[in-house]
């Protein structure tokens, strides 16, 4: 039966059994490259989630969210889609090119892509399938583990003892996971040492010392043979090839994977002598009308078991059937260990068995670095790298691989070296081989408009499966812009520069303390409205007065000016703070009759707060006097500061909960409130992986553990929306602050003008990894530093509308008519909002208003005190002879 062309691919149904990585990609870039198409799919997974990122599987243990893990699930949106989980294909009929499920359901195909990928293969030893014997593969998996240790432990009544059979690099992914689970960890690899396909003999010795630094023990050089029950039945011991046992309560088996060809197997579709579907260039199978990509494909006698060749497979697919001559050519087998808390990354050649190689080796045995470059030679061309403890070359050199390396290799390595030499890749160069984006199209992007580093992620996808190139794609993308004439200007505006960050430090180091002085000294002119703000919110943050002491209350924009957010009409919100979404019922009360009594608009925010809308300039000090009487700040909802701390309520009340979330959210929401910053930022706090607080979506993001807290940053909403990273796991109280603060503060002192966290995290060099570096470990002796500011904060904080309230100078701000200062506008009237506000009664809302607001303050005489100050009486003559409601 001949292949069918792009021309016949309309109307035709694509049946896709693998609902894993590969299969969501080969979905998702049809839908993307023929968006118009007439065709239909059908995609068959045999797991009830739907397609997940299995390269970030180990992740899992941080937040216990399989949703958190899901891939793009805008893909299934699709009207031309259709996607079966939790249903296994069972047999394949080619002559009636048909698929049978488990569920006795079928499925017919026009076209068949076979993406059924791989299964976890374990040695044979007797005893490896008592209980407490695990695979680490899919969610199942890393649940089932999470679920047993845990259940264990509280069995034994002591810690748990765990064992890895394989010291790879999913072995040693789930060793950091047990680790953290709280068992003692033993890592047994057959080989000589760890990662021993990526690493060399001196990689894989560092490694060594740096997982056992983390107290996870390490054998090499012996096997499992054979595994006892203890009293129960459970897994008790495990008996080692060089005649040791060690008594262990769960097992996990990470010794590598088997490509699943049975369906392909039984139909008839030629097989590799190893194993898996042979496929060519074109990634077709033996049956013209099937193909086969991923795992489970067997490429010229070898199946692949990184996510970038399935990558590249589906990508041919998509592009032959819409007409292009596209073939696929195997990535480079570069591996970078991630999740584990050590670095390593290897590519090429590791090992210098080409002709000629030769190896240039750094050893730092006291600080535990490898650096190892292998080279032709004539030490032009780079055939491999290696690198432990120290990962900084590694995304620049690898799309190198093959290619001139431009420098001498020594001095690359070398410690006073590293990193000085500037090193372009050529646009064929791969930058992200996870997506097979090259140098050239990356360059092509910015080219295109795409002028940062979240730009290029959404136009080429490079950096977002494993995000281990975005340290390269940011070089090109400064070098690219520079090149175009496209300055990489740092300075703040016409009128400073210095950036935000330097004038930040130049500010705090200098103590100025007004514009005046700053621009007279380090800047031009009068100003404008980018530095006048940004230089009161540096004020601010560095506690040099209140947002509208002298000539600071005029550089503010339209919400600081009068510590409110203006509305589209004019009005304007008020957001009492309730920190952690506590609030008291008298205080709710007053709230209530705040809001009937000047008719304002009530509801609740997305961040658990009521805010107020609907009010005027002039009674904004009257709603806040209000507030306060009750205990109640005026309101956050307006500054580039902290606007809330979301939280759920924790062990206290919810029976899944296993940290008091809501009081570690009142703490840091007491700790941050009112401290300015580049851009707005907002916190949330969960009491358990259940995640209500939807933390992982903010800012700043704490998930309970059963050890304590997981602290999340980077995260946040809007028009680029982002999960936050892990920064540190299991923390206490006191340790969660201190790195809070440490994040809050480096963030205010380094991040742009306006520059949410997300994109700053993001675009830091070195990725999350160095930041970590700053923050938990104080790599730059910053800690103490940024402690001591947050310090002073949180010592020097006075609620800023009491102040305002206690001040006539600043209050003059806040009135209507100079002249008449009590008296509003007599055409400002408001339509109701959902039955809210009440109808005026004369036709006009404001004099309606104001006899309420008068008979409310238990005024008769026509007349009511001036804003903030009830011993001066204003007359209303609007109220003289109005009826009665």
């Amino acid at each position: 039966m001949p292949v069918r062309t792009r021309e016949d691919l309309a109307g035709q149904h694509v049946v896709v059994v693998g609902g894993g990585m590969t299969g969501h990609r080969f979905a998702s870039r049809l839908i993307e490259q023929d968006p118009e198409g007439t065709w239909s799919m059908t995609v068959i997974g045999d797991e009830p989630e739907r397609p997940y990122d299995r390269v970030h599987l180990s992740e899992w243990f941080e937040h216990r969210d399989p949703v958190a893990l899901e891939m793009d699930p805008t893909v299934w949106d699709d009207r031309r889609l259709t996607l079966i989980t939790g249903d296994a294909a069972e047999t394949l009929d080619r002559e009636n090119r048909q698929v049978t499920l488990a569920s006795g359901r079928q499925v017919h195909y026009d076209r068949l892509i076979l993406a059924t990928g791989s299964w976890a293969w374990a040695p044979r030893a007797e005893g490896k399938d008592l209980p407490g014997s695990f695979s680490y593969r899919t969610l199942a998996d890393v649940e089932a583990i999470a679920e047993w240790v845990e259940l264990r432990g509280k069995a034994l009544g002591r810690p748990v003892r765990g064992m890895v059979v394989g010291g790879g690099v999913l072995g040693l992914e789930a060793a950091a996971a047990l680790r953290n689970l709280g068992a003692e960890t033993t890592v047994v690899e057959f080989a000589d040492r760890l990662m021993s396909v990526q690493l060399d003999q001196g990689g894989g010795e560092v490694l060594r010392r740096l997982i056992e630094g983390m107290g996870i023990e390490v054998r090499t050089g012996v096997g499992a043979t054979r595994f006892t029950p203890a009293g129960d039945g459970a897994i008790g011991r495990a008996y080692l090839s060089d005649d040791s046992e060690l008594p262990i309560d769960v097992v996990i088996f990470s010794t590598g994977i088997r490509p699943r060809d049975r369906l392909a197997r039984e139909a008839g579709l030629a097989i590799a002598e190893r194993g898996g579907v042979v496929v060519g260039d074109t990634c077709h199978t033996s049956d013209p009308l099937v193909w086969a990509i991923g795992e489970c494909a067997s490429y010229e006698g070898r199946c692949a078991g990184l996510i970038a060749p399935g990558n590249d497979m589906a990508d041919t697919v998509v592009a032959r059937w819409l007409g292009s001559s596209r073939v696929h050519k195997p990535s480079d087998a570069s591996t970078k260990l991630k999740g584990v808390g050590v670095d390593a990354a290897a590519f090429g050649d590791v090992n210098a068995v080409a002709p000629g190689a030769l190896e240039v080796t750094f050893i730092d045995p006291v600080h535990n670095l490898y650096r190892k470059l292998v080279v032709s030679d004539d030490a032009k061309t780079l055939l491999g790298g290696v690198f432990v403890g120290d990962i900084e070359l590694y995304p620049q050199l690898r799309p190198l691989l093959g290619r001139p390396l431009g420098a001498d290799p020594s001095a690359l390595i070398a410690p006073e070296g590293a990193g000085a030499v500037d090193l372009e890749a050529p646009d064929d160069a791969v930058i992200c081989s996870c997506n097979n984006v090259t140098a050239g199209t990356i360059r092509e992007a910015i080219a295109g408009g795409a002028h940062t580093v979240g730009d290029i992620k959404a136009t080429t996808k490079a950096g977002t499966v494993c995000g281990s190139c975005v340290t390269s794609v940011t070089k090109i993308l400064n070098t690219e812009l520079a090149k175009a004439g496209i300055e990489v200007s740092s300075a703040l505006c016409e009128h400073f520069e210095m950036s935000r960050s330097e004038l930040y430090k130049t500010i705090r180091d200098e103590g100025l303390t007004t514009f005046s002085e700053i621009i007279a000294k380090h800047g031009k002119g009068r100003g404008c409205a980018i530095c006048r703000p940004t230089i009161a919110s540096v004020l601010a943050t560095l506690g040099r007065g209140h947002v509208l002491d002298g000539e600071t209350g005029s550089l503010q924009d339209t919400n600081d000016h009068v510590m409110a957010n203006l509305q589209k009409n004019g009005t304007y919100s008020v957001i009492p703070r309730m920190p952690g979404g506590e609030v008291l019922p008298e205080q709710l009360i007053e709230i209530g009759r705040v809001a009937q009594e000047y008719g304002l608009y009530l509801r609740v925010t997305g961040g658990q707060r009521l805010a107020l809308f609907g009010a005027r300039l002039d009674q904004l000090p009257e709603i806040w006097k209000r507030l306060i009487a009750v205990g109640l700040e005026s309101g956050q909802g307006y500054g580039k500061s902290l606007r809330t701390v979301k939280t759920c309520v924790g062990r206290t009340w919810c029976r899944y909960g296993v940290q008091d979330s809501t009081s570690m959210a009142v703490r840091l929401e007491m700790r941050y409130r009112g401290l300015r910053s580049p851009h707005k930022f907002k916190v949330g706090v969960s009491g358990c992986a259940r995640e209500c607080a939807e933390a992982q979506g903010k800012d700043i993001g704490v998930i309970a553990t059963n050890n304590g807290w997981n602290l999340y940053v980077g995260g946040n909403g809007g028009m680029t929306p982002a999960h936050a990273q892990l920064l540190a796991s299991d923390l206490d109280d006191e340790t969660l602050v201190r790195y809070v603060d440490r994040f809050v503060m480096y963030y205010i002192q380094e991040a742009d003008r306006l520059q949410r966290t997300a994109r700053w995290v993001e675009e830091y060099p070195g990725g999350m990894d160095a930041l970590r570096e700053v923050i938990v470990n104080d790599s730059l002796g910053l800690a103490e530093g940024f402690e001591k500011q947050m310090d002073e904060h949180v010592a020097n904080y006075s609620d800023e509308w009491a102040d305002t309230l206690a001040d006539p100078e600043k209050l003059s701000r806040f009135v209507a008519y100079v002249n008449a200062p009590g008296l509003a506008d007599p055409d400002l009237a408001f339509a109701p909002e959902r039955g809210q506000v009440r109808p005026a009664q004369d036709g006009d809302a404001a004099v309606e208003h104001d006899l309420r607001r008068a008979r409310a303050l238990g005024m008769t005489d026509g007349s009511y005190p001036a804003p903030g100050r009830p011993d001066v009486r204003v007359p209303a003559p609007a109220l003289a002879g109005a009826k009665e409601d």
